[in-house]
């Protein structure tokens, strides 16, 4: 160790704990809200030193863990995160964009989208519809499918201007939500044609023949391309998120499965990990507050009960970030804070 360092220090973590969603976004709901027993998550706010930033969506969250910037090229990152090998290597050529499928519906008179978590699309009719948007678009670029829920197009040129994530969408109005006009009409015109192409594809009429939302259109967003590496941050990434991965691989680390409590991240080596905990983001999605507070029970039991009891000990420090409706909250806290007297501080200021 170095002078006036204990060897407790130098074996100790320092964790990042991202939990997008943690505050569910309807404060007047007492359904969701009632009776949360969470000490854990309590004493570690009412002890840690608070900040707001700007509300955001947890996709640009997890690029500023990694120093991203403000308008990575998500679509590239997220193609170099995905498991398949082949589609993994590609992301590192030409411009790419998230394709997502999506199904849109008239409501008070204002497109509602709902993306493909929200409704059954199984591996096979995605692989037609993504056929088919190949022999009639090949002036837009190659399209590929990673999942039945993410796909991607290679662009023939590239293209510029952020178009928000399908996760700060889903589920709302669509209006205005494009960037600069320019690029706002290369897009809507590249969705009109693919809508009607969408509209008369035989699985488009199966699904609705069955009942089910037809995959009637795309959400185009996070257009770029991979330019260099991004500076790695962290010593070791935990997440199962195709993005959280690709940022770290790009960064030029490995990225493996969270694991499952604070315990069995204790018993790894020390330095600076980033453990992305994303299970509240589908119930608030969804609005399924009864799946919202169970996962934060699980949360609770799992990191927030253990970290108030390893502070001071294997965990030397801690920043828990959440991006919320909100806003992006974050709480830090180190160990010389654990046994702070004085008032408590407020959770958010």
């Amino acid at each position: 160790p170095a002078p006036n360092q204990s060897p407790q220090a130098e074996s100790s973590l320092r964790l990042t704990l991202v939990v997008p969603d943690l505050v569910w976004p309807e404060p007047a709901d007492t359904a969701a809200l009632a009776s949360l027993d969470l000490p854990g998550l309590e004493w570690l706010l009412a002890r840690a030193e608070p900040t707001r930033l700007p509300r955001q969506s947890h996709e640009q969250a997890l690029a500023d863990c990694f120093a991203a910037g403000p308008t990575p090229p998500f679509g590239a990152l997220r193609l170099l995160g995905e498991d398949d090998a082949a589609l993994a290597a590609a992301a590192r050529a030409g411009c790419w964009l998230c394709a997502d499928p999506v199904h849109l519906r008239l409501h008070h008179e204002r497109s509602v989208l709902a993306d493909a978590g929200a409704f059954d699309l199984d591996a096979a009719a995605a692989a037609a519809l993504v056929a088919a948007l190949n022999d009639q678009f090949a002036d837009i670029g190659a399209f590929r499918m990673a999942t039945p829920r993410r796909w991607y197009v290679r662009l023939r040129d590239d293209l510029s201007g952020a178009t928000p994530p399908l996760s700060a969408v889903a589920g709302r109005r669509i209006a205005g939500e494009l960037p600069d006009q320019e690029t706002a009409a290369r897009l809507q015109r590249w969705l009109n044609e693919i809508q009607m192409v969408l509209h008369g594809h035989p699985v488009n009429h199966a699904r609705e023949d069955a009942g089910l939302p037809a995959v009637n259109s795309l959400w185009f967003w996070g257009a770029g391309r991979l330019a260099g590496t991004v500076a790695p941050v962290h010593r070791a990434v935990w997440s199962r998120d195709p993005l959280v991965k690709g940022l770290a691989r790009a960064g030029g680390l490995a990225v493996d499965d969270p694991p499952a409590d604070l315990a069995r991240l204790l018993a790894r080596p020390a330095g600076d990990h980033l453990v992305v905990a994303d299970q509240l983001l589908a119930p608030v999605r969804y609005e399924d507050s009864t799946a919202w507070r169970d996962q934060l029970g699980h949360l609770e039991r799992a990191w927030f009960a253990p970290l108030r009891r390893a502070l001071g000990g294997p965990i030397r420090h801690l920043t828990l970030t959440a991006p919320t409706i909100y806003g992006c909250l974050e709480w830090s806290i180190a160990a010389g804070e654990r046994w702070g007297s004085g008032p408590l501080r407020p959770a958010v200021e």
